[in-house]
């Protein structure tokens, strides 16, 4: 054989080898540019010797949202539903193809003989909320439906699909009570390799919480209004799992989840530069001012006070600076103590240092959702909780309606006859503060010397 022909065999040995792994590892249908059938996509995750161990362990973090009888059942089945006082999580360990091209998207499960019935599933954390706003999410058992699956999938993923719903955003306490918190706890364990698909897709949500969606998957999130595809994945978790209130339980289900995860997380995220309240040099504190209702009447002889007592005082009114929530998150690290009324802006205590304060103004018929959503959170973050309890003559409501109404005398009657939205109406929406400066003092006084002890 003459060198020229050497040369050309030895020069096109790549090549022949690349098309010899295309052919073993895509198949003919990756040559010839067909589609792969979902009966193909879900033999190969099906088949022993195939990646088993990286399938065990997905299967052990699936099985993680189950217990004892609905585990074993899980265990055999390859799909349950979690479902609890507040929320709905349906697992699948067997593969699954997402169809996003119907208006609301459709989840087929090719689950054999132990196939369940049809459902459908709203993907929100708690399900109690306004879920007139969730895009459903149907799931198609194949063997017992009469509907039936795309006969290919346009795209073939690697990772577990995780589908919830960004539901009604605008208000930060509820992003983070019903979706970021819930997303966590529900997906922590799997170490990124998700793949999230957002119902109710909001651009300005996702660019919000782009940092932390980041942290939990290292995959680009998926708006399935946008994407009109047919996707399959070896496994896939419908809707978020929910502690409470702001809340994270390391004891109950999937497990393993607690503030401080979380909180190690968010640092992360926005780059939040101080652990501890120690590691802060000025007794810097935050005023959260609203402008409409729950106002301090007072505010400006508030913060005299407060620079009278020592402190370095930042006054913050919903502005852009708000709306930027890495800026945001920063500005509230770098602060020893956050003071406001209640409300949502109270749930930026997350981003406080351990050791910090957070002092909440309790106003009238606010009491039980005030320690419920602020000081239990402030609690498990390590972060010391301060109530002040407002008097009556301190609420803008005895004005209002006078000091013997029973809105001021009775504020739980207003509960009991005409429920929350009665008593939201009058003591969140209408209500306002003029504090009692020299009661106020002692509170300041107390939550320096609690910042100062730890510096």
């Amino acid at each position: 054989m003459d060198e020229k022909s050497k040369g050309l065999i030895f020069s096109s040995t790549p090549i022949l080898l690349l098309i010899c792994l295309l052919i073993i590892y895509g198949g003919a249908d990756f040559l010839m540019g067909n589609k792969t059938p979902f009966y193909r996509w879900d033999e190969y995750f099906s088949s022993p010797g195939t990646e088993v161990s990286a399938r065990e362990a997905v299967g052990d973090q699936l099985g993680r949202f189950f217990e004892g009888e609905d585990r074993r059942n899980f265990d055999r089945k390859g799909f349950g539903c979690d479902v609890a006082v507040h929320s709905i999580v349906c697992v699948s360990r067997i593969p699954v193809m997402i169809n996003t091209k119907k208006k609301n998207m459709t989840v087929f499960i090719n689950s054999g003989e132990y196939s369940g019935e049809d459902m459908v599933v709203r993907p929100y954390a708690k399900q109690e909320e306004a879920m007139k706003d969730i895009t459903p999410v149907s799931i198609v058992h194949i063997r017992n439906s009469t509907e039936q699956p795309p006969d290919s999938c346009d795209f073939n993923h690697r990772v577990p699909a995780v589908v919830f719903s960004s539901g009604s955003t605008g208000n930060v306490f509820h992003e983070m009570n019903e979706i970021i918190i819930p997303l966590f706890i529900t997906t922590y364990q799997f170490k990124s390799q998700v793949q999230f698909i957002l119902e109710d897709y909001k651009p300005s949500f996702v660019i919000k919480y782009r940092r932390i969606f980041s942290q939990l998957s290292a995959y680009k999130l998926m708006n399935p209004s946008e994407n009109q595809s047919i996707h399959c994945f070896p496994a896939a978790v419908v809707g978020l799992k929910y502690h409470d209130n702001l809340a994270l339980n390391s004891s109950e289900i999937p497990k393993g989840s607690s503030m401080s995860k979380f909180r190690r997380l968010l640092r992360k995220a926005y780059d939040l530069k101080f652990t501890h309240v120690s590691e802060i040099r000025k007794p810097r504190l935050m005023l959260l001012s609203r402008t409409n209702t729950r106002r301090f009447l007072n505010e400006e002889a508030l913060i005299s006070l407060i620079q009278q007592v020592g402190f370095e005082v930042l006054v913050i009114k919903r502005s852009k600076l708000m709306s930027n929530l890495t800026q945001f998150a920063q500005l509230i690290n770098s602060c020893k103590v956050l003071i406001g009324p209640h409300g949502a802006g109270l749930t930026n205590e997350i981003f406080l240092p351990d050791g910090a304060v957070m002092v909440q103004v309790e106003l009238l018929g606010t009491g039980w959702a005030s320690d419920t959503y602020y000081g239990d959170t402030a609690r498990a973050m390590k972060v010391h909780y301060l109530r002040y309890k407002i008097e009556p003559e301190e609420s803008s409501l005895v004005k209002l309606y006078g000091r013997n109404h029973s809105v001021v005398t009775d504020p739980d009657s207003v509960y009991r006859n005409g429920g929350y939205r009665a008593a939201r109406a009058v003591f969140l929406d209408l209500q306002n503060v003029r504090l009692n400066l020299t009661r106020f003092r002692d509170i300041l006084v107390e939550a320096l010397s609690f910042v100062s002890d730890d510096t």
